[in-house]
């Protein structure tokens, strides 16, 4: 974790260190060492500020994802600038969490970045609908054979809507959506949920 603010650093290291099912590598005040940390942790999951001193989140994240373009990164902040949203994805990002007291918010989107799917708060997910809608509506339809079930499940990634959500709106398992999920991925030639949700706003899938 690379976060400059001390105390939702040291609260949600501890937090997370206690957390059953998750093994927590570090935290740290700046991203200026991010590629030796990654180096030598080889972390799953890196839970990344967007806005720190001396390097920002997303120039860190672009130098760690051309070393490890597996790694998850999840980027974490208290803005919602469109710039910065549309940066962070467009640079790989895995999801995009706006910062939260409660630590459980943390939690449920690394377990889901992990999983292989990703997070998007609704608040960000509400923006990028924005963004879409005003600056590629033109944007031509692409052809993308769908399920009605895999169609469902992307409607609720645009609106943002975690996992467990999606399960419990569709009736189906959190297994089954992991695997819609990794279907639609695979048709739309993505790897993470904010990849997914500007295709699909893009060429109007949903």
């Amino acid at each position: 974790m690379f976060e400059d603010n001390k105390n939702l650093r040291e609260s949600l290291a501890l937090y997370l260190s206690g957390t059953e099912g998750i093994w927590f590598s570090g935290a740290f005040p700046d991203a200026r060492e991010a590629g030796s940390v990654i180096k030598k942790h080889k972390p799953d999951v890196v839970l990344m500020d967007i806005q720190m001193p001396h390097r920002s989140g997303i120039e860190a994240m672009i130098e760690i994802k051309k070393n490890a373009p597996t790694l998850k990164v999840l980027i974490q902040t208290v803005f919602e600038d469109d710039d910065k949203i549309f940066q962070a994805i467009c640079s790989g990002a895995s999801g995009y969490v706006v910062k939260n007291p409660d630590p459980g918010v943390y939690v449920q989107a690394i377990r889901e970045v992990y999983a292989g799917g990703s997070h998007l708060s609704p608040s960000i997910a509400r923006r990028v609908v924005e963004m879409f809608q005003q600056q590629f509506v033109k944007s031509e339809h692409t052809f993308v054979e769908l399920t009605n079930r895999e169609k469902e499940v992307l409607g609720c990634m645009v609106k943002g809507l975690s996992y467990k959500m999606i399960a419990d709106t569709c009736g189906i398992s959190f297994s089954t959506v992991a695997t819609h999920v990794n279907h639609i991925y695979e048709k739309l030639h993505v790897n993470s949920a904010p990849e997914a949700v500007v295709k699909a706003l893009e060429w109007r899938l949903v």
